[in-house]
C-alpha cells in the first residue's frame, strides 16, 4: 500500500512539474521580443495567456491554428511549439480570388520569412472552402484552434464545410478552441452573421451537426460593455474602428467585442 501511494505521489509531483514548466514556457512565448508592441497591447481584451490554458494547448502538442491571418496567436504558438511539438498554419490559397486573402496571406508568408529562427517549423496549409479543406493530415492534431473566423465562413455559406475539415484533422480526444463575437441569446441569429456577431447556440449546433460534443466555455474575452447594435456591426468597435473619428472615444471606451470562448471534443 505504501509502494503504490508513493508513484501515485511520485506520478503527482511529476504531473504538476510539467504543467508549471509548460507555463513558464508558454509566459516566455506571450512575452517574447517576437511579438509587436501593438499585440502585445491587446492581450488585456484577448488573454491569450488564459485562452490557451483554457484550451489546454500544451508545448509537445500538435497544433492547427485556422486563418491565422497577420499571425497574432502565430507569435506566441510558434515559439511555443518549436521544439516539441507542430504548428499547422491554414492560411488562404494562394489562387484565392479576395485582394483582402491574398495581401494577408502574402504578409504572413513574409513575416515567417523574415524569422525563421521562429516560424521555421511551421508548416503552411490552405483553408479555401469548398475546395481546399485539408488543414493537417487526418486524425493528425491535438488541438485545432480558431480565432474570430466563424462569422466569416457563415457569410460564405461555408461554416458546415469548415466545422467538417476541423473534425477531420483532430485525432479521436482532440479538442476545438473557438474565441468568437458573441451575439445577444435574445437575438434571432442571421446565418449570414452581417454583424460579425454569433449566437454560443448557434456555434454549438455548427459544432455538433459535425460530430463534436461540447466541452465547456469560459469568460475570460467576455466584455459587458458591448451593446452588439453598433452602425458597422463589430468592425465599429476597435480595433477597427470602422467609423473612424466618428464617437472615436466612446468605442474605445468600450473596447474589443465581447467574445464567447468555447471548447469541444472530438469523441474517442
Amino acid at each position: 500500500m505504501k509502494k503504490i501511494l508513493s508513484a501515485l505521489l511520485l506520478a503527482i509531483s511529476f504531473s504538476s512539474l510539467q504543467a508549471a514548466e509548460d507555463l513558464t514556457s508558454l509566459q516566455r512565448a506571450i512575452a517574447g521580443n517576437q511579438r509587436s508592441a501593438e499585440h502585445k497591447a491587446r492581450d488585456k481584451y484577448r488573454h491569450p495567456q488564459q485562452t490557451l490554458e483554457f484550451f489546454d494547448v500544451r508545448d509537445n502538442m500538435t497544433v492547427v491554428e485556422i486563418w491565422p491571418g497577420e499571425g497574432w496567436y502565430t507569435e506566441i504558438l510558434a515559439p511555443y511549439l518549436k521544439n516539441k511539438g507542430k504548428l499547422y498554419a491554414a492560411h488562404f490559397s494562394a489562387d484565392a480570388k479576395e485582394p483582402y486573402f491574398n495581401k494577408s496571406l502574402k504578409n504572413f508568408v513574409k513575416k515567417m520569412r523574415d524569422q525563421p529562427k521562429i516560424y521555421g517549423k511551421v508548416e503552411l496549409t490552405e483553408l479555401q472552402p469548398p475546395e481546399l479543406l485539408r488543414i493537417a493530415p487526418d486524425g493528425s492534431a491535438d488541438r485545432v484552434l480558431t480565432f474570430r473566423n466563424v462569422h466569416n465562413w457563415m457569410k460564405a455559406d461555408q461554416a458546415s464545410a469548415v466545422f467538417n475539415a476541423m473534425y477531420k484533422a483532430l485525432k479521436p480526444g482532440g479538442i476545438l478552441g473557438i474565441v468568437e463575437h458573441r451575439n445577444s441569446s435574445r437575438k434571432q441569429q442571421d446565418v449570414r452573421a452581417v454583424s460579425g456577431y454569433v449566437s454560443e447556440d448557434y456555434v454549438i449546433a455548427l459544432a455538433r451537426n459535425a460530430g463534436f460534443e461540447f466541452l465547456g466555455k469560459s469568460e475570460i474575452n467576455a466584455n459587458s460593455k458591448d451593446t452588439k447594435d453598433y452602425p458597422e456591426g463589430v468592425w465599429t468597435l476597435p480595433p477597427s474602428l470602422k467609423l473612424k473619428d466618428k464617437d472615436r472615444k466612446k468605442y474605445l471606451a468600450i473596447g474589443e467585442s465581447d467574445r464567447m470562448t468555447i471548447k469541444f471534443i472530438k469523441p474517442q
